[in-house]
């Protein structure tokens, strides 16, 4: 024991720091039991010793407003929603804006720690769906579009973990068919 430890034992509010540090070290050992197994990595280091860590954890909320006014609230990061103890998704959900305009529909995708390369973007009339993986960083995202849009005209760049894509929307079609009057 060095002249420090020896020191701060002497001290009248040493056992309340033992305490605190044995309950402690008995909180994170029962909550590394209730945690799954995903959520914990090892890595043997240079010296031969081992580092545990554990995370990361990401759960938030994204508020917008819906293209009919009212506002829609969704959930993104790697946890299951309504589970009693966290359970880790494969994939996790980026963070999405979807902005319509008149002519068309932009959306931006937070996608960090992935490159241009990693990212595969697929377009229907619809729908967008995005992935991207890139070592243990996984992301899918399957977003339905306000209107529709023609597919082929999708324009997107990605720049410090910012995927922007641009889409035109489609013609507003009328009434299918012709008008017959009654006579």
């Amino acid at each position: 024991m060095d002249w420090f430890e020896e020191w701060f034992r002497r001290r009248p509010y040493s056992r309340f720091f033992w305490e605190l540090d044995r309950a402690l070290e008995e909180m994170f050992r029962e909550f590394s039991t209730m945690m799954p197994r995903e959520f914990f990595r090892e890595r043997k280091l240079p010296d031969g010793s081992v580092e545990r860590t554990f995370g990361p954890i990401i759960y938030g909320y994204s508020m917008t407003m819906g293209p009919d006014g009212k506002p829609q609230i969704r959930t993104f990061g790697n946890l299951r929603r309504g589970m009693p103890f966290p359970a880790p998704i494969t994939h996790r959900e980026p963070l999405v804006e979807v902005i319509p305009s008149k002519d068309e529909i932009r959306v931006a995708i937070e996608l960090p720690g992935v490159k241009k390369e990693d990212i595969d973007l697929r377009v229907t009339e619809d729908r967008l769906t995005v992935s991207a993986e890139r070592g243990e960083i996984k992301y899918y995202k399957e977003i339905e579009l306000p209107a529709r849009v023609d597919p082929k005209s999708a324009d997107a760049s990605y720049i410090n973990g910012l995927l922007d894509i641009t889409l035109k929307k489609l013609e507003e079609r009328g009434p299918a068919g012709e008008r017959v009057n009654i006579k």
